[in-house]
């Protein structure tokens, strides 16, 4: 296999601090394309009653993740939010409407509308996501299902039939003690039930509770040296507890132990706004494929590390990715 010079980099660097960023390559960019296609048209547009096309469409589609039925959650910044399909495609139910946060929304005008694409782009505030709605969605071990809503300030955890069994946060209160977020992110699970939040667009930290959200500790603080962050958006946890955060706007992926010692940093990268695990013990960085040594495997066709805002793989190997155009693109292998 031939390994581009951005994962040479990471190869040789793993488990020391990497040097200055300057203009490093992108990560993927010489990654062969690994066997997958593009599903088309996925997934089949919503029908009412009647049998007629619904009338909504995908607003910036900022996550995605998978049931232990198979069912595929898309979590996107309009009405709605949160909306579940057959691996088809077919659409089966909408979650918790009134719970989770709805982003600001404005019209594209309709010279600049893309065909396939959304017809709504999302207002940003100051803090950049304060008005995006809610930020991610995440389907536990065991099988519970859990929504970051980085407006609300707050992390639902919900059983499978969507009853909230806790929440983690003080809705609508921002701030930086051991049970306020501002601006959070994403969420990670460890394999005794510890889970991680990273905190996200103005707190600049990664927040780690007991599996009954006893608070535990944290780290982290705004800045581009080891173990700081500019914005924590997105955390996996492999199966020996290191945790992987991806600093967005520094343009690389930190590695932790399970109480935050920094370990490692792959700094040859694009900006990274969707991280997965898989099963097999490897990391989707967008559509890009790493080992845990940080060494690029292979991307999906015509993907990059920054091509997606979130990601999902099934137990058979199907990849989806959340996509800010507003629409949810899905992969099988050939």
């Amino acid at each position: 296999m031939r390994i581009g010079r951005a994962s040479l980099l990471a190869s040789i660097c793993f488990g020391c601090t990497l040097g200055q960023q300057g203009n490093a390559p992108r990560l993927g960019a010489q990654a062969p394309a690994l066997g997958y296609k593009e599903v088309p048209d996925w997934p089949i547009p919503a029908t009412n009653a009647a049998g007629t096309a619904a009338a909504w469409n995908f607003i910036q589609v900022s996550g995605v993740a998978i049931e232990a039925s198979g069912h595929i959650l898309v979590l996107h910044r309009g009405a709605h939010p949160l909306l579940e399909f057959e691996s088809n495609g077919k659409f089966m139910r909408s979650w918790n409407n009134v719970l989770f946060s709805e982003g600001k929304v404005a019209a594209v005008a309709g010279g600049d509308r893309v065909p396939g694409r959304s017809f709504y782009s999302a207002v940003y505030g100051p803090a950049g996501c304060d008005s995006c709605g809610a930020h991610s969605v995440r389907v536990d071990p065991e099988h519970n299902v859990w929504v970051v809503d980085a407006t609300g300030q707050v992390v639902y955890k919900m059983d499978p039939q969507g009853k909230v069994i806790m929440q983690v946060g003080q809705k609508g209160v921002a701030g930086t003690g051991h049970n306020n977020f501002n601006l959070p992110t994403d969420v990670a699970f460890a394999a005794n039930g510890d889970f991680f939040i990273t905190d996200g667009y103005a707190n600049a930290r990664v927040v780690k509770f007991s599996h009954d959200g006893k608070y535990l500790l944290e780290w982290g603080t705004r800045g581009k040296g080891p173990g700081q962050f500019e914005l924590p958006h997105n955390v996996a946890v492999d199966a020996l507890g290191r945790v992987y955060v991806t600093d967005r706007e520094n343009r690389r992926i930190e590695v932790f132990d399970a109480n935050g010692k920094f370990l490692n940093q792959w700094m040859t990268i694009e900006g990274v706004s969707g991280l997965v695990m898989t099963k097999d013990q490897h990391l989707w960085a967008g559509a890009v494929l790493l080992n845990l040594e940080g060494q690029v495997l292979g991307r999906l066709p015509n993907g990059s590390a920054a091509s997606a805002h979130g990601v999902a793989v099934s137990d058979s190997g199907d990849v989806y990715l959340a996509q800010l155009s507003g629409k949810v693109q899905k992969f099988v292998k050939q």
